[in-house]
């Protein structure tokens, strides 16, 4: 299925940072995903797993928004959907490993595209996997702040009403703009870069703000 192609005056007027408000966009988004019929089974189901703390982010979201403002199938270019979820009281790879089965049992039809995993204990492997040190986290939405790109840190989930509930900590205005923009939070330019250029060539009309090493 393919999306339909969002009027570029929309498109130039979202995306400029003082072009709408926040509420507007948050709520155009809202309605982009309630147009997509397999994002809104993953926030079904998730609601209903009753997981704690849960969401979809980061490319699920707004790798589909850009398909739709580009008029693209909707899974181009995705190559998986993040769920995730924050439960402190089991920070064991077993517990964690038990949820990743249970929201894979319940999309099977998305299965191979899932990643879920457990924002309480990725400090727990990042360092060895990445080679630099990460902080506990507080909440699955203080993962957002340390994404590689800004443009990349948004979520969304189904609240108890089954509304859409959205988070965005730096804003949406580079999302629907479709320019990817540093978080220089953590130190991360070989992976901005890797993103970039992957992304770059699936999304001609991105623009790509180069990473500025700081003194």
């Amino acid at each position: 299925m393919t999306g339909v192609p969002f009027c570029t005056d929309n498109r130039l007027r979202l995306g400029a940072p003082y072009g709408a408000s926040e509420d507007e966009r948050i709520e155009v988004l809202k309605q982009i995903l309630k147009t997509v019929p397999h994002v809104m089974e993953i926030l079904r189901t998730i609601k209903d797993l009753k997981l704690p703390d849960a969401w979809l982010v980061s490319g699920g979201i707004y790798q589909t928004v850009w398909n739709v403002l580009t008029g693209r199938p909707y899974f181009h270019g995705i190559k998986d959907f993040d769920v995730i979820y924050f439960d402190g009281t089991d920070q064991s790879y077993e517990a964690e490993d038990a949820v990743i089965k249970k929201v894979a049992a319940a999309l099977p039809d998305l299965a191979n595209l899932l990643e879920t995993r457990n924002q309480a204990r990725v400090h727990l492997w990042y360092q060895q996997r990445f080679g630099r040190p990460y902080r506990p986290l507080d909440c699955a939405m203080d993962s957002l702040t340390t994404y590689a790109s800004r443009t990349h840190a948004v979520a969304a989930r189904m609240d108890r009403n089954n509304e859409l509930d959205v988070h965005a900590p730096f804003g949406l205005a580079n999302l629907f703009g479709m320019r990817l923009v540093p978080n220089y939070s953590q130190p991360n330019p070989e992976t901005y870069a890797e993103k970039a250029a992957r992304m770059k060539a699936l999304w001609p009309e991105l623009t790509v703000v180069p990473w500025q090493e700081k003194d």
